[in-house]
């Protein structure tokens, strides 16, 4: 079944499309295997952020570049009356092993923001594994379930429903489900001077499934 959101593979081929460049052209570009390269435009496999984060250095584009999506007017960013309703079924969809986050207004360009939801996975520090540490600073509202935020210069802090915390996401750091939640889902929204800084201050923790 086709999936309701933008997917990475979606968002490659209109990359290519916009440069005009076959799909050997594309591979001989971002080092990544021809036969792969189909796969993953057909949805069939997935990227990890590594792979992400490999895949924008070598086509040298911002990583932002790669979620969003082609526009009528050619892409250029525009800076000033910009605006973006963020909604679930239209976000690019990212599945890793601590989250499974859904990145809301993935048409917009050069944000010095990148909000998403976020579907915690991990229960406990020793699942989630090592902390995330990621350039900038990190909101989040937690919208269901009880979180606990690992930091490593703070105590664990639960948060409820309703309540919500600003880190330095230079910090290392880590979101788990509460002991008294089945499960739990926070918004975050990541800042950096660059847009870069701020999708690598979501994905970077989501691991690898």
């Amino acid at each position: 079944m086709k999936s309701p959101h933008p997917t990475i593979g979606g968002l490659l081929r209109s990359l290519r499309a916009r440069n005009k460049w076959t799909l050997k052209q594309m591979s001989e570009r971002s080092g990544i295997p021809l036969s792969t390269l189909s796969k993953i435009e057909h949805d069939r496999l997935s990227l990890t952020y590594d792979k992400l984060q490999q895949l924008s250095e070598r086509l040298n584009i911002r990583m932002s570049e790669l979620f969003a999506e082609e526009t009528v007017n050619g892409g250029a960013p525009t800076v000033t009356a910009r605006r973006s309703i963020g909604r679930v079924r239209d976000a690019v969809r990212i599945d890793g092993k601590n989250y499974e986050s859904f990145y809301l207004c993935p048409e917009l360009r050069h944000k010095r923001m990148t909000p998403a939801v976020t579907h915690l996975r991990a229960r406990s520090l020793d699942e989630f594994g090592p902390y995330a540490r990621n350039s900038g600073e990190e909101f989040v509202y937690v919208l269901e379930g009880t979180v606990v935020l690992h930091t490593e210069f703070y105590d664990p802090l639960p948060l409820q429903r309703g309540e919500s915390v600003y880190i330095d996401a230079n910090m290392g750091h880590a979101y788990v489900i509460g002991a008294d939640s089945e499960a739990a889902t926070i918004m975050t929204v990541s800042a950096s001077d660059d847009d870069q800084g701020a999708l690598e201050a979501l994905m970077a923790a989501q691991g690898t499934r």
